[in-house]
C-alpha cells in the first residue's frame, strides 16, 4: 500500500486588514509602547465571517471543484469554533457538500490542534481520502499586544495514499509537555499571556527540539537537508532561532505572514505547509511544527507529483486583500468589542427555526439548485412546480457555490438596518441560467455595475446574538479586484 500523504491543499485569509498602526495610535493616550509593534497589517474577519464560514472557504480551495465521493472523513480543527456543543464540523461538511456518510469531528484544545488533527491524519487506516481544515478568529483584549499580532484565516488539506499525492509523510513525533504559554479559560474570549522571554526561552527553544531531533534521527535525514521549515508564532526571530539551534538552513525558514496577515493560531503551521508546497520541487524535505501545551512534528517529503500539481492547480491564493482599514471601531465593532446603537431598525427577532433550517439543508448550506427533467429550466429555491415550464417531476440537485455569475441588477441601500453600511443587494444572474436575488458584499463602488463578475462565498446571513445560533446563507463578491493592497 502506498504511504499516506497530502494531495491538495487550500487557504482563505479574509480580505479585511487592519492598519497596525491606526490601532497604535487609538491607544497612544494609554499605552505608548505598542507604537513599536504598529507595522504592517492583520487580517480579521468581517461581521458576517466566522472560524466554520472560513473553514468552508478553505476548504473550497483545497478541493478545486474535484470529486468529494471518495472523501471518508473530515476533521475540523479550531479553538474558536463558533459551537461548545453542536459538532462544528458537520456544518462545515454540508456547506461543502461532502457526501452525507462522511465522517466528521472537531479537533480542539489547543493551537496546535490542527497539526494534531494532520498526524492522526495521516497514521490512520483509512483507505478513502481524508480533510483536515484549520480555522481560527482569535480574539484579544483591546490594547494588548495579542490584539496587534494575531490574524484570521484558515487552511485546509486533502489526505490520500494515491499517485496524487504531493508530499508523503516520513514521520511523526508528539510531546505532551505542559509548559503554558498562554490559555484561554472556557468562560472567556481573550487569552491570558506569560511573559515573552519566558515563552521562548524555556518552551519553543527547548520542547521544540526535544520532539524535532529524535523525528529527524527516527526518519534518518539531516537536518540540514530540510528545504522547508514551518515554524509558526508571532516573535519575529523565533523560526530563524530554532533553525539555527537545529542546524537547519536560515533559508528555509517559511515566512510566519506575520507582516501582513498575523498568527492565525491553529491553521498557521499549516498555512505555512501549504505556501511551502507551492514552491517545493521533487525531493524536498518539509518540516511542520505544531506548538502549544506541548508539540506535534510532521517530516514530508515532495513526490514527483507536485510538478503536475504546480501546473494544475496554481499558488495557493492567501485572498486579495481590500485596503487596509484605517477606523479603529470598525475593527472592534465587527470583533463584537463595541455594541453600537443601530436605532429602532436593528431592534428585530432574528431567531433561526431549525426545522426549517434542517427541511432546507441541501438549498440553504450546500446552495444546490434544482433542474427541470423536463425543460432543463435552473431554478432556486427548489419548488414543487418548475417556474418555466410547469412540469412537477423531481428536479435533479445542481450546486451553484462554483458556478460563474454577473450583476443583473443592484442596489445600494443606506437605510435599512445593516452591520457594515451600505447594503448591496440585486439579481444575480448564473451562466447555468439560475437568477435570484442575493446579497452582494466587498463591493468596490468605483469599479461595481451591472454585468460585473461575481463568486460565491458562505457567510452568516443574520447574526442571533440573543441566542447564539446564526443563520448561515451565501453571499456574492467581486470576482475580481482592482489593486492588490497585501
Amino acid at each position: 500500500m502506498n504511504r499516506r500523504g497530502i494531495s491538495a491543499c487550500g487557504a482563505y485569509i479574509p480580505a479585511l486588514r487592519m492598519d497596525r498602526n491606526a490601532m497604535a495610535q487609538a491607544h497612544a493616550w494609554s499605552m505608548p509602547a505598542l507604537r513599536s509593534l504598529g507595522k504592517g497589517t492583520r487580517s480579521f474577519c468581517s461581521w458576517d465571517e466566522d472560524s466554520i464560514t472560513m473553514a468552508v472557504e478553505a476548504l473550497r480551495a483545497c478541493l478545486g471543484g474535484s470529486d468529494t465521493d471518495s472523501i471518508g472523513t473530515l476533521t475540523f480543527a479550531s479553538t474558536t469554533a463558533p459551537f461548545a456543543d453542536l459538532q462544528n464540523a458537520s456544518l462545515v461538511a454540508r456547506a461543502a457538500n461532502l457526501p452525507a456518510q462522511t465522517r466528521t469531528q472537531d479537533n480542539a484544545g489547543a493551537i496546535r490542534a490542527g497539526v494534531s488533527a494532520l498526524i492522526a491524519t495521516l497514521e490512520c487506516s483509512e483507505t478513502n481520502d481524508s480533510l483536515v481544515v484549520a480555522a481560527d478568529h482569535r480574539k484579544a483584549r483591546p490594547g494588548s499586544a495579542q490584539e496587534m499580532h494575531y490574524g484570521a484565516g484558515a487552511a485546509a488539506l486533502r489526505v490520500g495514499s494515491g499517485d496524487d499525492v504531493i508530499a508523503y509523510c516520513l514521520g511523526t513525533r508528539s510531546s505532551n509537555n505542559a509548559f503554558i504559554d498562554h490559555y484561554r479559560p472556557a468562560d472567556s474570549d481573550h487569552d491570558y499571556y506569560w511573559e515573552e522571554r519566558w515563552i521562548r526561552d524555556e518552551g519553543f527553544t527547548k520542547v521544540v527540539p526535544s520532539v524535532v531531533k529524535p523525528l529527524l534521527e527516527q526518519a534518518d535525514v539531516a537536518a540540514e537537508d530540510i528545504a522547508y521549515f514551518c515554524m509558526p508564532g508571532y516573535m519575529p526571530r523565533l523560526g530563524g532561532t530554532l533553525a539555527k539551534r537545529l542546524g537547519i538552513p536560515g533559508e528555509a525558514v517559511v515566512d510566519n505572514f506575520a507582516a501582513k496577515i498575523g498568527d492565525t493560531g491553529t491553521p498557521q503551521p499549516l498555512l505555512m505547509l501549504a505556501s511551502a508546497l507551492e514552491r517545493a520541487q521533487p525531493g524536498d524535505k518539509l518540516l511542520v511544527i505544531g506548538f502549544g501545551a506541548g508539540c506535534d512534528a510532521v517530516l514530508l517529503e515532495a513526490t514527483e507529483a507536485i510538478r503536475d500539481y504546480h501546473t494544475s492547480r496554481g499558488p495557493t491564493d492567501l485572498s486579495t486583500p481590500l485596503p487596509p482599514v484605517e477606523h479603529y471601531n470598525k475593527f472592534l465593532a465587527f470583533q463584537g468589542d463595541l455594541d453600537l446603537d443601530w436605532g429602532i431598525r436593528s431592534e428585530t427577532d432574528t431567531r433561526v427555526a431549525l426545522s426549517q433550517v434542517y427541511r432546507a439543508q441541501d438549498q440553504l448550506n450546500g446552495f444546490n439548485a434544482g433542474v427541470c427533467p423536463a425543460c432543463d429550466a435552473v431554478q432556486f429555491p427548489v419548488l414543487s412546480t418548475c417556474v418555466n415550464c410547469g412540469a412537477t417531476e423531481p428536479m435533479a440537485k445542481k450546486p451553484l457555490a462554483d458556478e460563474p455569475a454577473k450583476v443583473h441588477t443592484f442596489t445600494s441601500d443606506g437605510l435599512q438596518y445593516y452591520p457594515a453600511p451600505p447594503m448591496y443587494w440585486g439579481l444575480v444572474q448564473f451562466d447555468n441560467g439560475a437568477r435570484l436575488l442575493m446579497e452582494m458584499i466587498e463591493v468596490d463602488p468605483d469599479n461595481f455595475d451591472t454585468g460585473s463578475s461575481l463568486r460565491m462565498v458562505y457567510r452568516i446571513k443574520q447574526r442571533d446574538d440573543r441566542r447564539g445560533l446564526h443563520r448561515y446563507f451565501w453571499k456574492a463578491v467581486p470576482a475580481e479586484r482592482g489593486d492588490d493592497n497585501g
